[in-house]
């Protein structure tokens, strides 16, 4: 609020506005006076004060400070009816005066959410209404949920009986799912006279939904002779409660092994002829709904198989590649020892043709006509060829073991 008036003997106040309840100051000025005399007089121009000298029988009305250069007053308690044009008077010749207005505000009311009936169906369409009454000038309502702000609402405005405040409402329309089970729809109101601290009213949503079923095994490969669990997990509202258990259309086969525990199904030692469907289905008062879990009973010895090497196929391919090598090496020894006697039938064919032995020598060398080494002794060269072929066969091995 701007000051009023000028420099010099000329009284100066100020606007003011406060809210109903509260406590108004109202002051009037005079830079330089004569002692001359100051007044406040309200909207009806009844005089408050004159000087330091009280006019009106209203105890809600206070001198705060009086002097030849101001005049203030206080108001508590206030009320929408004391809004209005109050006067300063400087009494000189003529009468100066300076005008302070006062705004007083109306603050509203705790606002009200209506429209909830407990509970709703999933799918319904829902409709909230926020009301206050009070606020002057009219106050402004917001919707939030799940903490962000709902936008698309409708506000209606209505001026109460008196004529001064407002009664204002808003509201929300949306088709409601089974995330909304439990969430919490806030209705905001912003005012100038809350001092930035909002009014709110909350209401929290009970949904209806008909039950989600899903299966969970204890394990994902069964196998025969071991137990095995299947939970059935049901959501809903109101919660399942119990679930039924079947298997291939009917009945549980087994009550002994098959224990239902709650919503446990408890399989005790597996077997081939547990194999097949089982349906969990959950009903509530809104609606049913069901899974199922095919159950395939493994074979213990089957599944280590397909995670090892066959071990009795493999030490038969190793005894076949010994026995194979140890053929070979045999075959090898009757060839060298045959070439053996080749050598020896050549050199008693040159003694054949001598007078002596050491003229079948030089006969027997001079037929050559480049040097021959001496042949290894044919037990040696299978121990020679011995690793090379064990290297062979192993190599083989290990590639039918790969493969």
């Amino acid at each position: 609020n701007s000051l009023l008036g000028s420099q010099g003997q000329f009284p100066l106040t100020q606007n003011v506005t406060v809210v109903e309840g509260g406590t108004a100051i109202l002051t009037c000025r005079v830079d330089q006076n004569d002692n001359t005399s100051l007044q406040w007089s309200n909207p009806a121009q009844q005089t408050l004060y004159f000087d330091d000298k009280k006019a009106l029988r209203d105890n809600r009305i206070e001198l705060v400070r009086a002097s030849w250069h101001e005049l203030s007053i206080s108001v508590s308690d206030v009320s929408l009816s004391d809004e209005g044009q109050y006067t300063c008077s400087l009494f000189t010749m003529p009468v100066k005066t300076s005008k302070a207005y006062l705004t007083v505000l109306g603050v509203p009311e705790k606002p009200q959410i209506s429209g909830f009936s407990s509970p709703v169906m999933e799918g319904d369409l829902m409709q909230l209404t926020c009301k206050t009454s009070g606020s002057k000038p009219a106050a402004d309502i917001r919707w939030f949920k799940n903490d962000k702000e709902i936008k698309d609402v409708k506000y209606l405005k209505e001026e109460d009986a008196n004529r001064k405040t407002f009664t204002v409402s808003s509201t929300l329309d949306f088709r409601v799912d089974r995330s909304d089970d439990g969430v919490a729809v806030i209705c905001r109101v912003d005012h100038e006279s809350l001092n930035a601290t909002p009014q709110v009213a909350m209401q929290v949503l009970e949904i209806h939904y008909t039950p989600s079923v899903k299966i969970i095994p204890s394990t994902p490969f069964p196998q025969e002779g071991q137990p095995l669990i299947l939970t059935c997990e049901s959501k809903g509202k109101p919660l399942p409660e119990p679930v039924l258990w079947t298997k291939d259309g009917g009945e549980l086969p087994d009550p002994d092994r098959m224990v239902v525990s709650g919503r446990e199904l408890n399989i005790l030692f597996l077997n081939k002829t547990d194999n097949g469907t089982y349906r969990c289905e959950a009903t509530n008062t809104i609606g049913q709904s069901s899974a199922e879990y095919v159950l395939i009973v493994h074979d213990p010895n089957a599944l280590a198989g397909q995670t090892g090497p066959d071990h009795a196929l493999i030490g038969g391919i190793v005894a076949v590649v010994v026995f194979v090598t140890l053929c070979s090496i045999f075959l090898l020894g009757r060839y060298l020892a045959r070439h053996k006697g080749t050598y020896l039938t050549n050199e008693a064919k040159g003694a054949e043709d001598a007078p002596d032995a050491d003229t079948a020598i030089i006969n027997a060398e001079g037929s050559q006509l480049t040097p021959i080494s001496p042949p290894l002794p044919p037990s040696t060269l299978p121990l020679l060829l011995f690793p090379k072929l064990l290297s062979v066969s192993m190599g083989y091995v290990s590639y039918i073991i790969k493969a």
